[in-house]
């Protein structure tokens, strides 16, 4: 996705401009990433962003192609990990949302705000619905379930979660953490066993009381 270019010092570098992109995007929105704010942001001259990138449009597509990656790509790739039982199953997907390495809440919540104004982005956002839903059920299906109740299943795991980005509803770690126990149950029908959890825990450095 990301150029490989030598060059990084007066003129900045691809990824020095991405991130800058990104960031205004989360702060302002998509109407603030434009060449010459960014240029200030970099303390670059306007005309090294074109080593880079042919245009904004570029650099827009490319910014989409990161959040498709991280985020569409975090959950496919969570819900296709290795697991004992349908709960550790869910629990490797909840992974995404505790940890931001795998899943960027911030980012999500820029682009659909984004998708507000363009009918191109809004189509981006619903493939990927469709996509992490589909990897989700598709989840489901492995452990057994018929393809309907996997559907549903699916579907409340994942607009369950959508609505915690859009609402930007806010948990402290440990309060989160005694709630996942009871979703697990309630998304997947099933009780996740206590080495699964210490395991969960284990990898987001959380100490039960």
């Amino acid at each position: 996705m990301e150029h490989a270019i030598a060059d990084t010092g007066w003129r900045g570098s691809h990824e020095g401009w991405l991130g800058a992109a990104y960031e205004s995007l989360l702060e302002s929105g998509v109407d603030s990433v434009k060449i010459l704010p960014l240029s200030k942001r970099l303390n670059l001259s306007r005309t090294s962003f074109y080593w880079f990138f042919k245009d904004r449009e570029e650099l827009l597509d490319t910014l989409i192609a990161r959040w498709r990656d991280k985020n569409t790509g975090g959950i496919i790739r969570q819900s296709e990990a290795y697991a004992e039982s349908v709960a550790e199953a869910m629990l490797n997907v909840f992974d995404c949302w505790i940890s931001k390495d795998l899943f960027d809440s911030p980012f999500e919540f820029a682009v659909r705000s984004w998708a507000l104004q363009s009918t191109d982005i809004l189509a981006e956002v619903q493939r990927a619905d469709q996509a992490r839903i589909d990897a989700l059920c598709r989840m489901f299906m492995r452990f057994g379930y018929d393809e309907g109740p996997a559907d549903v299943r699916a579907r409340t795991t994942y607009l369950v979660q959508i609505g915690y980005i859009s609402m930007q509803s806010r948990e402290d770690l440990a309060l989160r953490m005694k709630r996942i126990p009871e979703y697990i149950a309630i998304y997947t029908g099933q009780t996740p066993q206590q080495r699964e959890l210490d395991r969960f825990f284990s990898r987001h450095g959380y100490r039960p009381d």
